[in-house]
């Protein structure tokens, strides 16, 4: 290491560098930490030079959460409620389970009265024969009993609640109920519970079998094979009533 004034080390622009970068690419790390990583790479620097170089910005929270999100996608579930009015003026209460790995909608039902008890039900339905997710994400919602909370640690899942007013922290539900409210419930007229139930049955099967997503690299939560050109030519088959279609090659 060199040196400036007598005794006082000076540290080299290339490790101040990568004491910087250190903090950066790992925002919970700490002039300890950065210190051991430093000395494992060769670099004969004291603790208390680290600490001076260290860049003290406060991190965002979304960094934790989406780094928390990524790390345990394939053990995480998100589960919400979305209203639907009938015609007749009623509202219904969807309530859906989603699986983060390949945004897989693994149950959904629909309630005039969603209770905790009904919530609970519905939770041991999703998963049948001891599949539990290690995590269940969901928002603040007063639907979400006592009851509720109790039955999801019978089972043996851990709560992950979502910020107040975050629906961000939640963007995998929030963005398949967005899809199924675009793309289909803005298009149809609803009659009651039963109709509601048909309709939402044939989008999610469009939407597992057919629909493309760019977070799963443009393929649908159950994969697609590519069909070579040869093949056959281009069919155009209805989904959803005809609001949708899935586009296959069959030979003639």
């Amino acid at each position: 290491m060199r040196h400036g004034q007598p005794g006082r080390p000076v540290v080299p622009r290339e490790v101040r560098d990568l004491i910087r970068q250190m903090c950066r690419e790992n925002p919970t790390w700490g002039a300890p930490r950065i210190h051991g990583e430093l000395l494992k790479l060769g670099i004969d620097i004291g603790e208390t030079s680290v600490s001076k170089y260290i860049v003290r910005v406060r991190k965002p929270s979304s960094q934790t959460w989406h780094t928390f999100l990524q790390n345990h996608v394939s053990q995480l579930v998100s589960v919400d409620f979305f209203t639907v009015p009938t015609i007749r003026f009623q509202v219904l209460y969807v309530f859906l389970v989603l699986a983060h790995d390949r945004r897989r909608v693994i149950h959904l039902n629909v309630t005039q009265h969603p209770t905790a008890e009904w919530t609970g039900q519905q939770l041991r339905n999703a998963f049948p024969d001891n599949q539990l997710p290690r995590y269940l994400l969901r928002d603040r919602d007063g639907t979400f009993g006592q009851d509720l909370r109790e039955q999801v640690q019978d089972m043996g899942i851990a709560e992950v609640l979502s910020a107040p007013r975050s629906p961000w922290q939640r963007a995998y539900v929030e963005r398949v109920i967005g899809s199924i409210r675009r793309e289909c419930l803005d298009h149809v007229i609803v009659f009651d519970e039963r109709s509601l139930r048909r309709i939402l049955a044939s989008y999610v099967d469009y939407y597992h079998r057919t629909r493309t997503h760019l977070s799963l690299g443009k393929d649908s939560p159950d994969p697609r094979p590519v069909q070579a050109a040869a093949t056959g030519h281009v069919v155009a088959v209805r989904q959803v009533g005809g609001l949708h279609h899935r586009y296959e090659r069959r030979a003639a």
